[in-house]
């Protein structure tokens, strides 16, 4: 793209009705292709790539090879399997990341690019005898198709591929540019992707940037992820002993560490189940709540257990600070002794809504943690990551077009919904394609159980979301 191509390009009119003609002319298309695409996809589940470490990494190599071989198939130029190395670990070794794959079809003069991106790499699969299929074998029933990587986030890729595919095939080409970026480590945390950005910035940069990687409303209704909650996280823990004491000849005058811990741990939250750190104000309302009954249903929450906090429920999920305890060291109970026990370490996870600072949200919760007087013991701090929370301007040419191609090819009104997860590296796309307007689409929906045992993706809402694509990417390239 050159340098005076910007986000300007994206022409006003792009949210307008396209013709009847052009609607059915891709839908139709897509519908021919859908078997195929159905049947790629199932190969690419049964590829068990995994950017773990302690995992092998043929397979991973395996999957990029298999999506780069997909994108020369449509003819784009110059598609590569591309690496950065990640930071050198304690013992010095330098290891590779995670593979991408990259593909180009240039822009014709005065149109924009798109950037399309998704992932190949996926989450290992856990105890496997939670699966009721083989997990790296696609496995379609009741209009669902099951398998590791088959909504997260292959289906994202195959979107992408198929929506290009259907617009050349509908004779509907604008002449925008595309340019795919498949990553292959963002299960493992992309821990390569901002050198990756910095190091191949005039290859990706582009106009509109649409990641394939979230969730619809719920089945037969899409959405458009406008927000996601950023990150913080970190250890925190108290020191009681300089070693531990029996706990008989000691216990009494001294608590012992996991009990003050527990106590520290307490203070986080007040009676309602509020985070009581002063500093993360909520600074964004939501369009749409979410209904209490879905989300206990979605989220499996126990009938007896009460919802913690206060204020409309989609505000707790994607606007308010949110602090979970996800770790914990104190000793286990098969290897317990009978003494008390000098120190003890809680790993937390804090989600931020948008428009909430991650370095001002770590200085906050350090100093709320240090403040607590728990009998005196010492409590100690160590920051982990940060990252920032992301927000759509729903009023941007790009963002309205997407709305209008989602309402079109579902045939009912999207959703303007926040994520309560967080997917860090959108920070970095923020930062390095200042001027690209970035988009959140997804395939799943609250069904699909992306990370978990028997993981699947709703064909019909994988078939609409290809012909949405399909439909923005036209009505970008539009005069």
């Amino acid at each position: 793209m050159s340098e005076s191509s910007t986000s300007q390009q994206i022409p006003a009119t792009a949210a307008e009705p396209l013709s009847p003609q052009v609607h059915q002319s891709i839908a139709e298309a897509v519908d021919r292709q859908l078997p195929r695409t159905i049947q790629t996809l199932t190969e690419l589940v049964s590829i068990p790539g995994i950017a773990w470490d302690s995992f092998d990494r043929e397979p991973l190599e395996r999957s990029a090879q298999a999506v780069a071989e997909l994108l020369r198939g449509l003819g784009l130029q110059d598609v590569q399997i591309l690496t950065e190395d990640k930071p050198a670990d304690a013992t010095g070794e330098v290891r590779p990341g995670g593979p991408a794959v990259v593909g180009t079809r240039p822009a014709s003069p005065g149109k924009p690019t798109v950037l399309l991106y998704a992932h190949h790499d996926v989450q290992p699969t856990g105890d496997t005898a939670l699966w009721e299929t083989d997990p790296f074998t696609a496995v379609e029933k009741d209009g669902r198709l099951y398998g590791r990587g088959a909504a997260d986030d292959k289906a994202g890729i195959m979107v992408h591929i198929a929506a290009l595919q259907a617009l050349l095939a509908s004779e509907n080409d604008t002449g925008v540019g595309v340019t795919f970026f498949i990553e292959g480590e963002e299960e493992a945390g992309s821990p390569t992707f901002r050198t990756f950005l910095e190091a191949h910035r005039d290859r990706l940069q582009a106009d509109v940037i649409v990641v394939a990687d979230s969730s619809n409303w719920k089945v037969g209704v899409p959405a458009l992820t406008t927000s996601l909650r950023g990150l913080v996280d970190g250890v925190f823990g108290v020191r009681v002993l300089e070693h531990a004491v029996h706990s008989g000849m000691y216990g009494g005058p001294v608590l012992d560490a996991p009990t003050l811990l527990a106590r520290l741990i307490a203070t986080l939250h007040d009676d309602e189940g509020n985070v009581a750190i002063a500093g993360l104000e909520q600074t964004q309302t939501a369009a749409v709540d979410y209904p209490e009954q879905d989300f206990r249903v979605d989220a499996s929450v126990l009938e007896s257990v009460r919802l913690a906090g206060t204020g409309p429920l989609a505000d707790r999920l994607w606007n308010r600070a949110a602090l979970s305890i996800i770790g914990t060291d104190v000793p286990q109970i098969e290897v317990s002794s009978n003494t008390i026990q000098p120190v003890a370490r809680a790993k937390f996870s804090l989600r931020l809504g948008a428009g909430m600072d991650p370095a001002a949200a770590m200085k906050a919760i350090e100093s709320h943690l240090k403040a607590q007087d728990v009998f005196g013991a010492e409590v100690f701090f160590e920051a982990g990551e940060t990252g920032l929370p992301f927000h759509t301007d729903t009023d941007a040419p790009a963002a309205q077009a997407m709305l209008a191609s989602l309402q079109e090819a579902w045939g009912v009104e999207p959703v303007e919904t926040g994520i309560g997860g967080s997917i860090p590296f959108t920070a970095d796309l923020m930062e390095v394609f200042p001027e690209a307007t970035i988009l959140v689409t997804g395939v799943e929906d609250p069904d699909s159980r992306a990370h978990s045992a028997n993981e699947s993706l709703h064909l019909g809402d994988f078939r609409h979301a290809i012909v949405a694509e399909a439909l923005l990417l036209a009505r970008l390239g539009a005069e």
